[in-house]
């Protein structure tokens, strides 16, 4: 009765156990195991395998994982031993979970993996299939849908990331902190400068790719000043009839989407090649403006880098961490159209970790390299935490907000960065915050900053997130700066902090300023970038966000719980001597 009532699909899972012997497979069990269980027979399901207990005692405690031998060389080499994991250049390993490159390896799914379930009723099934009847239990299923099989297979077919890629690519963020510290730092010179200073091989195109919201802050000045170097020794070799490998180098400002659209390009691009000669890039091939998320640009760059590389050459994408190198690796792979492997790209610093060889992008034999992010300490970002750092990232379209400011007043960029008016041979100067939107602004009287720095540093004003954070980021430190402007209606100059944004000051006349960040952030003064301003003026005070409101809502909870908590004690001591004064009346 119960084999009738049963349907012929959830029969075979019941009988097909039962038909199998136990000691079908005779293959040992590996060698992490007691010697003694070479000898216990290997069933088809090990996991469920009945093992004695005292078997497990001294041999399965864990042991502490020793460090790896991390390397941040990648996929360079053609031939390699190790596994290079595809979405960030890290050596994978299987065997210590917390340790960076862990992986673990997919099952494989069999095709009606996801099948559709048969919700026919049991009654409209028949008894027993014919199959069953003569005992094949072991029958092969075809999978009725063969589009779903073909997707089947492509998904096997996937490469296996670590998972640090895995957690970046999916939940945008990384799945243990603590293993970033573990990985050596990224030593450019020694991985990639000794191949662009050399003489001989593959010709060598560089893209330095630039962040167009935080220019100065991610330009690799190390690297501009290398290449240049290397550019002008090999062409001096080269006119000399020595052997003489000439590197090409091209510069790319990406993120340009962040920028406003009323921003002339040529006035970009000549703002853009000034800053780049000052920051040590003196032989420049080209300079490309793209926006490798909207396409922008992107078709043109490619042009130039294979016209450039030729049918052998080296191209490498190198720049400070999270300029958008991997991003626009993808785009150029989608550009040609070909297979390439996603690299993992995320708002997070540090994202690549080893050098990357992406094949199947350019033609010929000519390889596209992306390297490591450079780690820059002078940028404020990095100094930030998790949290922090996605108030301070710059993901929509900069909008200008300006205040009219005089003599003895400041304006504050969260609790990361304020200015200081001391003097002006004006009546008053226009302040434009050129920030992420996230970052509540104040602006007051320069005598009150005290109070703000005790009272809303890590409430009101964040970054940092929390009282103890500003401490943490290190001593408040002022800088002195004397500009002179010859328009009110457009600004002139900037003054910028490295990872954070930019005051863009606009007056007619000269200025004494003053500015106040942390120790170690690289601030510059520089000709204005976007010369517009808005024309609605910000108020005196906190702007409008949603920061203030929430550190706003919970000061007023706690004035109004400390109110409370004195008013009962206010009246516990009045009632306190009137129960003394019935007590003697009644005595």
């Amino acid at each position: 009765m119960l084999i009738r009532s049963l349907s012929p699909s959830k029969l075979k899972k019941l009988l097909l156990p039962l038909s199998l012997s136990p000691c079908t497979h005779t293959a040992p069990i590996p060698n992490s195991l007691p010697p003694i269980l070479d000898r216990i027979p290997y069933t088809q399901n090990p996991a469920k395998t009945l093992i004695p207990h005292f078997l497990f005692r001294n041999f399965c405690t864990p042991s502490k994982i020793q460090s790896l031998p991390l390397s941040r060389d990648g996929n360079f080499e053609e031939v390699t031993s190790n596994v290079i994991c595809p979405g960030c250049g890290v050596t994978m390993q299987d065997s210590a979970p917390r340790q960076p490159g862990y992986f673990i390896k997919p099952s494989i799914k069999s095709p009606n993996y996801r099948e559709r379930i048969n919700k026919n009723p049991i009654a409209d099934e028949p008894e027993i299939s014919v199959s069953l009847k003569r005992g094949l239990l072991n029958e092969v299923v075809e999978c009725e849908n063969q589009e779903n099989l073909e997707n089947t297979v492509e998904k096997i077919g996937k490469p296996v990331v670590c998972a640090r890629c895995h957690s970046l690519r999916h939940y945008g963020k990384v799945k243990d902190p603590s293993v970033e510290n573990l990985l050596p730092d990224f030593d450019f010179d020694h991985t990639v400068g000794r191949r662009l200073m050399s003489s001989s091989g593959a010709r060598a195109v560089v893209l330095m790719v630039v962040d167009a919201s935080d220019f100065d802050g991610s330009f690799p000045r190390k690297v501009a000043r290398l290449v240049s170097k290397s550019i002008e020794e090999n062409s001096r070799a080269w006119k000399e009839g020595k052997s003489g490998n000439v590197p090409r180098m091209v510069l790319v400002v990406t993120k340009i989407d962040l920028l406003p659209s009323s921003l002339s390009p040529t006035r970009l691009e000549h703002w853009v090649r000034t800053r780049a000669r000052e920051g040590g890039a003196v032989k420049l091939t080209s300079v490309h403006m793209v926006s490798a998320v909207r396409d922008w640009g992107v078709k043109n760059l490619v042009d130039d880098v294979v016209e450039l590389a030729g049918p052998r050459g080296h191209i490498w994408a190198v720049g400070a961490q999270n300029a958008g190198k991997s991003t626009l690796i993808n785009a150029i792979g989608k550009c040609f159209g070909g297979k390439v492997t996603h690299l993992t790209e995320a708002p997070v610093p540090g994202t690549t970790l080893g050098i990357l060889r992406v094949e199947g992008v350019l033609p010929g034999n000519a390889k596209l390299f992306d390297t490591p992010g450079l780690l820059h300490p002078h940028q404020i970002s990095t100094r930030l935490n998790r949290n922090e750092q996605k108030l301070v990232h710059i993901s929509k379209e900069l909008r200008p907000r300006t205040y009219r400011i005089k003599v003895g007043h400041s304006v504050h960029i969260g609790g990361l960065m304020r200015l200081d008016v001391e003097e002006l041979s004006v009546d008053s100067v226009y302040v434009t915050v050129w920030a992420s939107p996230l970052i509540p602004l104040h602006m007051g009287r320069t005598e009150n900053v005290g109070t703000m720095l005790e009272e809303h540093f890590g409430r009101q004003l964040q970054p940092p997130i929390g009282e103890g954070r500003v401490e943490e980021l290190g001593k408040w430190l002022k800088r002195e700066f004397h500009v002179s402007g010859n328009s009110w209606d457009s600004s002139s100059v900037d003054i910028a902090a490295s990872g954070l944004g930019w005051f863009a000051i606009g007056l007619k006349g000269e200025a004494k300023l003053g500015v106040w960040t942390y120790d170690g952030v690289d601030v510059i003064v520089r000709n204005g970038l976007l010369p517009n301003r808005s024309y609605n003026f910000e108020v005196a005070g906190f702007t409008v966000s949603e920061i203030v409101s929430k550190a706003d809502r919970s000061s007023n909870k706690q004035r109004h719980n400390e109110k409370k908590r004195k008013l009962n004690d206010s009246a516990e001591k009045i009632a306190e001597p009137s129960t003394i004064d019935v007590a003697s009346t009644t005595c």
